[in-house]
């Protein structure tokens, strides 16, 4: 009698109160419950006025995405043509998630557009998954002796004269130089490694390029963990190295282990350049790209982006299945020494308080041009999306929401 007391008694309790993995909820494939703000205590009358801030400081930018990159400093670099697909944008759009539920919306958040850096998020996850099963035992591991030789798919070296070509070799190394060696796996997570060389036609130091132009060949190199540049190319090199860890190319990577289990739409895409591809295991895989930089990367829904940002807030968990380690998570919201705001890409920090005033300091956000936000507030339990807003506007739409929410 006294044991069926206490049984009862314990399912009074989580009845009642629940413990945190009964009570938080996921929304399943296919659907996204939605609340008014009032049936979570929200100001509904604050939700919309952000919203409909979000609406009326949609960034400037030419829908037309060649158009924008051509007229960005991107357009102007070294190099800076596009090599990868883009697609025009839509309108502003955006979600706003509250105790798991939606509680605002704005646009089109079915559209599947671009996405920019936040596509560095997604891949640095697909290295988070790799050590998390033991492909990489661990980040701080060099990456050189993972490396095998790379063997470009250059279709076209059929038709040389390969007299021509007796001194060039047919594989390429990403990791050959004395410097190139001393970088590891968190390096280029931090984006702190300073690699040298050029892929996919685009070298190092044409990248947001600095200083005198005559020095761009010949600076000395810092080294690896003692100096942050947020730099694309060393972005590829990091998808290039997961992919010849996995084996496999890495949207297969992201679909498996985490989309699917998510509940993501099948409408996202990760692509690479039109000269990003690699003989793998006989097989023609492309390698996807960290961003659109130079075009390619992730293209995705603001409901999609919404799920990752959601399994980020949940500690890498969903639905009682710990999906990415929470390690990971910790590990990519941890500071990078040299650049206080940044973690593993492209994990952005508040800290201080500088990036977004109003929001708390352990607040953080997934950030990629356009603007493209996904910010993710364990404190205040909120998630939200936020597409082709100016970034000078993001920390406004962010303080307006938080002022909606109840007090604690």
């Amino acid at each position: 009698m006294k044991i069926f007391k206490i049984s009862l008694f314990l399912l009074f309790f989580n009845l009642s109160f629940g413990g945190y993995a009964q009570s938080v909820y996921f929304p399943p494939f296919g659907d996204w419950e939605q609340k008014n703000p009032s049936d979570l205590k929200v100001d509904g009358n604050k939700i919309q006025a952000a919203i409909d801030f979000a609406i009326n400081t949609e960034s400037e930018a030419n829908k037309n995405m060649k158009i924008a990159h051509y007229q960005s400093a991107f357009g102007r670099e070294p190099f800076g043509f596009p090599v990868g697909p883009m697609r025009d944008r839509g309108e502003a759009a955006g979600l706003i998630v509250y105790k798991g539920y939606i509680i605002g919306k704005w646009g089109d958040p079915h559209r599947v557009d671009l996405t920019f850096s936040v596509a560095k998020s997604i891949l640095s996850t697909t290295v988070g998954l790799a050590v998390d099963q033991g492909l990489i035992k661990s980040e701080k591991d060099l990456v050189y002796p993972y490396m095998g030789p790379i063997i470009p798919y250059e279709p076209q070296r059929a038709m040389m004269n390969k007299s021509d070509h007796l001194m060039e070799e047919d594989v390429f190394d990403l990791f050959g130089t004395p410097h190139n060696r001393k970088i590891t796996w968190e390096h280029l997570l931090r984006q702190t490694s300073d690699w040298e060389g050029s892929l996919w036609g685009k070298p190092d130091w044409a990248d947001r390029p600095q200083g005198n132009s005559s020095e761009w060949l010949t600076r000395e190199r810092n080294e690896p963990g003692t100096v942050y540049k947020y730099n694309d190319t060393r972005v590829n090199v990091l998808a290039l190295a997961a992919l010849n860890v996995w084996r496999k190319p890495l949207p297969q990577v992201l679909k498996e282990h985490v989309m699917d289990k998510i509940g993501a739409s099948p409408t996202w895409r990760w692509t690479g350049y039109e000269n990003s591809y690699i003989v793998l295991d006989g097989q023609i895989v492309q390698s996807v790209s960290g961003g659109s930089h130079w075009g390619g990367g992730m293209f995705i829904s603001a409901y999609d982006q919404a799920r990752f940002g959601y399994l980020t807030l949940r500690k890498g968990k969903w639905n009682g299945q710990q999906i990415i380690s929470e390690e990971w998570i910790k590990k990519s919201r941890t500071p990078t020494t040299v650049q206080s705001n940044y973690g593993f890409m492209n994990y952005f920090l508040n800290t201080d308080r500088k990036e977004i005033p109003a929001a708390p300091e352990s607040a953080f956000f997934h950030l990629g041009a356009g603007t493209n936000m996904i910010y993710v507030d364990e404190e205040n339990d909120l998630v939200i999306v936020a597409r082709w807003i100016k970034n000078d506007q993001k920390a406004e739409l962010v303080r307006l929401i938080l002022e909606s929410l109840p007090k604690r």
